[in-house]
């Protein structure tokens, strides 16, 4: 008897954790959204210029701010440097929360959308990264 009980229940070796899977949805939204602004500034800064004015940047920022972005994407985006990609993103997303405040934009749509990717950013990491959940145990 005990033996059929045995055959329906699922082996453990082929549970599926959705943390991880979760944590990499997380993560491709934060590169696919860096990415796209990385791009934009790269090869289409005049789609962006009316927000530069307002926020007080030269279009010329683009050309370096572009390729940065894109580079923190792509660190992000490997697992062996996504701790070092997520720092850089934090410093990113943060100045242009930092940005906007500056202006007076308290709760403005791109500080908001900057601060819902920073939580997507270490969210991510930290749901698909069993190291920083052991360095940042949220439970013990």
């Amino acid at each position: 008897m005990s033996e059929t009980m045995n055959l329906h229940r699922a082996p453990e070796t082929m549970t599926l954790n959705p943390a991880p899977w979760a944590g990499r949805i997380m993560s491709a939204v934060v590169v696919v959204a860096l990415a796209a602004d990385g791009t934009i500034q790269v090869f289409a800064p005049t789609q962006i210029a009316s927000m530069l004015q307002e926020t007080g940047f030269a279009m010329d920022v683009t050309r370096i701010v572009g390729p940065i972005v894109l580079a923190c994407a792509l660190l992000y985006a490997l697992p062996a440097t996504a701790v070092l990609g997520a720092i850089l993103v934090t410093g990113f997303l943060g100045g242009a929360i930092c940005a906007h405040l500056r202006i007076g934009e308290l709760g403005s749509p791109p500080e908001l959308i900057s601060l819902v990717l920073g939580a997507l950013t270490w969210g991510g990491l930290y749901a698909r990264d069993a190291r920083i959940r052991a360095l940042l145990p949220l439970i013990r």
